[in-house]
């Protein structure tokens, strides 16, 4: 089915907790239908979010980056006077970084750091040019923090938690099971009951349900095999830890800076 009807149904207008997934679920979410969205939450775990939550824990300022070549990004790099993180497979000593955290761990504070991601910027991106007025990044390993953030943040408005998901060839959205599940931790932490959309409650569940094997399923998904088996199962496992983060990752004018910052 093709859903095409704007009676507010597609952007969850009656709920204040709200749920979505990719680029367009971003756009919908952001309809500014009253209340409109305060806090908009963009989880890519593998591995932007986690990325992030370790390159803003260190004090470094994230600029995303959603385009898909590698020039605009350095162009983008030298628009904010930035350094670039490259492809994994580009690490050198001279581009040290990637989207790999293992790679940021090093990080010094102070770094403005262009960081490419063709899923979690474009729902950024999505969000920013929509006017939203908090947009924040999550993952497992800050779930908690990012929910009390939200909650205290939001005043009157909504918040909207967005699982980035992949992409197909063709460059449609592919749900990825790893950022279903980082939602619905983040969805699960904030306990909004009656006030969830029946979306956030679904995805909030499937995180209360599938906690005890998660681990085992994010190592088995098609993310974590196309990680595990290029040789970055070390990636995985830094995504895999579940509050482990206080660190709340918030969209400034300077990039994405530490919310304590």
């Amino acid at each position: 089915m093709t859903t095409t009807a704007d009676g507010g149904y597609l952007c969850q207008h009656d709920y204040r907790v709200r749920f979505e997934r990719g680029e367009r679920g971003a756009v919908a979410l952001a309809e500014r239908r009253s209340p409109a969205v305060a806090v908009l939450i963009v989880v890519d775990v593998l591995s932007f979010s986690t990325a992030v939550d370790v390159a803003t824990s260190r004090g470094a300022s994230i600029y995303p980056s959603h385009f898909r070549s590698s020039a605009e990004s350095a162009q983008l790099a030298e628009l904010y006077g930035a350094l670039l993180a490259v492809p994994r497979r580009k690490r050198s000593a001279e581009s040290p970084y990637t989207l790999s955290p293992a790679s940021l761990d090093a990080l010094p504070s102070g770094t403005r750091l262009v960081l490419p991601s063709p899923n979690g910027a474009r729902c950024v991106r999505a969000a920013y040019e929509r006017g939203i007025a908090t947009v924040v990044v999550g993952c497992l390993r800050n779930a908690t923090a990012v929910a009390a953030f939200a909650s205290a943040h939001a005043g009157t408005g909504a918040i909207a938690v967005v699982a980035a998901g992949e992409r197909w060839p063709d460059g449609t959205l592919r749900p990825a099971l790893e950022d279903d599940l980082g939602a619905g931790a983040i969805l699960a932490a904030l306990g909004a009951g009656p006030t969830a959309s029946p979306e956030s409650r679904y995805a909030a569940n499937a995180f209360r349900t599938g906690r005890a094997t998660l681990a085992d399923d994010i190592r088995a998904s098609v993310s974590g095999r196309e990680l595990i088996e290029s040789g970055y199962a070390d990636d995985v496992e830094r995504a895999l830890e579940i509050d482990a983060s206080r660190n709340v990752p918030v969209l400034r004018p300077d990039g994405f800076l530490s919310a304590a910052a």
